[in-house]
Formats: C-alpha cells, structure tokens, sequence
C-alpha cells in the first residue's frame, strides 16, 4: 500500500514534461521552480504553524535545496533545452546514483539484483523515450545529470536524518517546499527578470504543478522514503517517463513503436523486481528448484 501511494508521486512528476511545454512561460525554469515550490510550501507553513527548531533549520534548509530547490531548477533547465527523452532518460540513472551515494553515506551496500534492474531500467527509458532525430545540448545535458544527483542525494539524507519527532509529515514538506522555493525566487528574479504576464493556461498548469505535482506528490513522497528501503524507492522515477511517454501517445497524437512499447515494459519490469529484495528472490528459486529438481 504505501509503494502504490509513492508511487502516485513520479505518475505527477510525469506531466511536468507535457506541462511545461505546452502551457508554462517559455525560458523561465527558474520562476517555474519557484512558483511550483513557494506557494505550497508557504500555505503549509501558514496552516500548520509550525517552523524547524535546532538543527533542522539547516538540515530542512539542505534538504529543501536538493530535494526542491536545486532539483526543480535543473529539471525545467533540462526540459526546455532537452526533448523530453533525453531528459528522461538522464533520471532514469537515478537508482544507480542513489545506490553509490546510499552506500557512502548509509553504509548500505548495493546488491547485484539492484543494480542490475537499474542498468534494466535505464535501457528501458531510452529504448522508450530516445528518437533518432535527438538532439543532445550540453548545458541540458548536464542539468539532467545534476538534477538527478541532487535529488539522489537528498533521497539518502532524508533517509538518514528521517525527521523529527512529533512533528507531522505535512509540516515537514512544507519546510523543504519553503526552503526550495526560497532558494528559487531571488534567482529566478536576478537571471530572468521580473515575472512575465500569466494567461489562464499557464496559471492552471502551476496550479497542477504547485498543488497536485508538488504539495500532495511531495507529502507521500517523504512517507515512502521514510518507511520503504531508499534503493528500492529510488526505483519509482522511472514511472515519470513511462507516464509521459503514455501521454505523449494519448494526447498529443505520437506514435509508439514496438521498440518503445517493449521499452516501456522493461521499466516496469525493473521498478517491480526491484521492489523485491534479492534475498526473497533467491528463496523464491530455491523453493521452486526443491519442487522441481533437475
């Protein structure tokens, strides 16, 4: 139950690439982070009433920056300058960066059936969602890859430092959702200028963005990191490009080939194996090799 709930997580994060390109501000990624982040994440604050004390105060302050700030930035850098496949499949190498900073940091040391489904899942995402005609810009590219090392990176610390007692998961994502969108605004302001004129499309599309994609997707999110192993819900990302490779094919009319379809399989394959630890599996071999001796 509570994988299908995280799971609801990068299903939201799988609009963005739709989102973004049809309805948001073009050339904004810094105001798009910010005002997907700092809305939600002051109406949180404004309800609950509740502000970190002690060490959380950094600890919220770098956790907000990876989790949000930092990864929302290079995430829309990433989708303006990338076609949406190349920026999924960069993120798709997030459960095997989440397995190396995991070791390093929760001494947990990556398994053999892990990392191979990550290698799986990677392929997946590209046999999905790369064209032939892709183009490969630099400074996207590296967005990508940066993006998805800072939100591995904050997936292990939020892991390691959990979050402090008494105080309610909702209050908890709106100080990283306050933290991330602080570290977004003055920069939004500084590199792109004053915010553009906003028609009812783009304000819709930071509504689901801000509400659904950020508030409610973050909130679950940090229930699954505390309660399921880190590698295994450093898996479920690799839903986002499955989705917005669906939506792609549903709604603006592209074509699906039977190289993406089986793409699309072999990344739900691995997010499903590796939801199993390699452990039960091997049980699970051992008993069926017991019943059915060679």
């Amino acid at each position: 139950m509570i994988t299908a709930l995280t799971a609801i997580t990068p299903i939201t994060w799988g609009t963005t690439y739709l989102v973004t390109t049809e309805f948001l501000p073009p050339d904004r990624p810094l105001l798009s982070g910010a005002i997907r982040a700092l809305p939600a994440g002051l109406l949180v604050l404004a309800f609950t009433r509740a502000l970190p004390r002690g060490s959380w105060w950094w600890r919220s302050a770098i956790l907000g920056t990876l989790n949000i700030g930092a990864f929302f930035a290079l995430l829309f850098v990433a989708a303006y300058r990338l076609p949406g496949g190349v920026a999924a499949t960069l993120g798709a190498v997030q459960p095997l960066l989440v397995a190396g900073i995991a070791f390093g940091l929760l001494r947990e040391r990556p398994t053999g059936w892990r990392i191979g489904w990550g290698v799986a899942g990677t392929a997946g995402v590209a046999m999905m969602v790369l064209r032939g005609e892709a183009t490969f810009d630099t400074l996207g590219v590296v967005a990508g890859l940066a993006g998805t090392a800072a939100m591995a990176t904050g997936v292990v610390l939020t892991k390691r430092w959990g979050r402090p007692a008494g105080t309610s998961l909702l209050t908890f994502t709106g100080w990283q959702l306050t933290a991330g969108g602080l570290f977004l605004a003055p920069l939004a302001l500084a590199i792109e200028g004053p915010p553009p004129a906003l028609d009812l499309p783009a304000i819709g599309g930071y509504a689901w963005l801000g509400l659904v994609g950020t508030l409610l997707a973050y909130a679950l999110w940090f229930q699954g990191v505390e309660r399921l192993p880190v590698a295994a819900v450093s898996f479920l990302p690799l839903l986002s490009p499955v989705v917005a490779t669906i939506l792609g094919w549903l709604i603006l009319s592209e074509s699906l080939t039977f190289a993406q379809t089986a793409g699309l399989g072999l990344a739900l394959l691995s997010i499903a194996a590796a939801q199993l630890p390699a452990g039960t599996v091997r049980a699970a071999m051992a008993r069926k090799h017991l019943r059915h001796p060679v």
